[in-house]
């Protein structure tokens, strides 16, 4: 067709053509970055979220970054913030961590937020709080309030007690009970006994009422051999019962971690112990939450084990205890599927899943997935590691439309994390 065209207008019809095929691939490109960070001066904008964001009932999203802030000098940058970014785009920091004296209003939060009935956030972080013997310089980290009006409150600082047997370093976020008590748990602290490393114990599940009282509901690898799991990474569920369901990293019958029940008097029950196939073929290492269906159906991520490559798996747990392996990741060559899932999954109407791998994809920097119940994967996004983001280490919610919001901790274009949505 083009053989008897003149050499102007041939060339104007190739620069339509490669204009054609640019703007194809931007409309199958289903992603749209929000925000970058790192875009003020020293990252005062907050910097490597590493958790998700959540919606309050204008549309408006929440989270936190490790680093950034404008109290950098106090813990070398990774103080971190609490941030909200409107619908548009258009971010305000609503607190910067290590703003007092030793930080003792806590710095590095790496887990995500939640809401209470009048909007106050409640959030953790990793270090600062209570200056303490039995943490390395105050690492022991705080449970927060953050109320609308932006007055800031440290409801408790760990290791309050000799040898942090109150629980230290809390890596997850909370859950709320109707009565506005909050739930979680800590990866350090409990009742050392010689198995978990840094002196500090193996983690606790705790609760803390409103006012700040804490009581440790279980103390972590009280068995021999932490039997009954040790290091809990991961925040807890709550059904309607009020009853916690968790995972540990490691531990358990096989050491590959387990999957837990905390009744509300703290009677820990092991619904299932990873690693117990050959090759770890049922997962292992799980760092994410569970989730429940209305069947009392658990369903999770596990960051190793499965079949091929060791990449993760998504599991199934039934309320007896029996475990299927909905999808192994890593499966496809290059990992192009995805590999190791750092967050938990979230549902459709329709029951399909969707997360987030930290690697894998076609540039290595992670995906984000669609998984239906029969367990056939789609990958929605592969990262490209620049700047649409990478390793995104948080999980993923849904606002009305169906939109999928989440983080990176990396990427964009000052290579320090981005908040993105993308419609599926």
């Amino acid at each position: 067709m083009l053989g008897k065209t003149s050499l102007g207008k041939r060339c104007a019809l190739l620069a339509l053509l490669v204009l054609g095929v640019l703007l194809g691939a931007a409309r199958a490109q289903k992603e749209s970055v929000l925000y970058s960070f790192c875009a003020q001066t020293n990252c005062a904008d907050g910097q490597s979220p590493y958790a998700g964001v959540v919606f309050d009932q204008k549309g408006n999203l929440y989270g936190t970054t490790r680093s950034g802030g404008t109290n950098n000098n106090n813990c070398g940058f990774t103080c971190g913030v609490v941030f909200k970014l409107t619908p548009k785009g258009k971010e305000t920091v609503l607190y910067s961590f290590c703003a007092q004296t030793n930080c003792a209003d806590g710095y590095n939060p790496v887990a995500g937020l939640v809401f209470d009935q009048k909007e106050n956030l409640y959030g953790t972080t990793t270090g600062g709080g209570r200056l303490n013997d039995g943490c390395d310089e105050g690492t022991c980290g705080v449970v927060f309030k953050l109320t609308p009006k932006g007055k800031y409150t440290v409801l408790y600082s760990f290791c309050a007690q000799n040898g942090c047997t109150d629980g230290a370093f809390p890596q997850a976020g909370l859950v709320l009970d109707q009565k506005g008590n909050l739930y979680g748990t800590t990866s350090n602290g409990g009742t050392y006994n010689g198995y978990c490393a840094y002196g500090q114990g193996c983690g606790v599940a705790f609760k803390l009422t409103p006012k700040g009282k804490e009581t440790v509901l279980y103390t972590f690898c009280g068995q021999t051999n932490c039997t009954d799991g040790g290091d809990p990474v991961a925040g807890l569920t709550l059904d309607k019962n009020g009853s916690l369901y968790g995972t540990t990293k490691v531990g358990g019958a096989h050491g590959g971690g387990v999957v837990f029940k905390l009744t509300p008097k703290g009677e820990e029950t092991v619904l299932y112990n990873f690693c117990e196939e050959q090759g770890c073929a049922d997962g292992a290492g799980p760092v994410a939450a569970v989730v429940l269906d209305q069947k009392g159906n658990l369903y999770g991520t596990t960051a190793v084990g499965g079949e091929p490559r060791d990449g993760g798996v998504v599991f199934k747990l039934t309320p007896e205890g029996r475990e299927t392996v909905l999808y192994s990741f890593c499966w496809q060559n290059n990992c192009v599927d995805g590999t190791n899932p750092s967050a938990g999954v979230v549902f459709d109407q329709n029951g399909n899943m969707y997360g987030t791998t930290l690697n894998g994809g076609e540039h290595y920097a992670g995906v984000v997935f669609k998984l239906t119940p029969e367990g056939k994967e789609t990958v929605l996004l592969g990262f490209s590691g620049i700047a649409d983001g990478a390793s995104p280490e948080g999980g993923l919610v849904f606002d009305q439309k169906g939109n999928l919001y989440g983080t990176t901790q990396d990427g964009g274009e000052d290579i320090a994390g981005v908040v993105f949505k993308i419609t599926p």
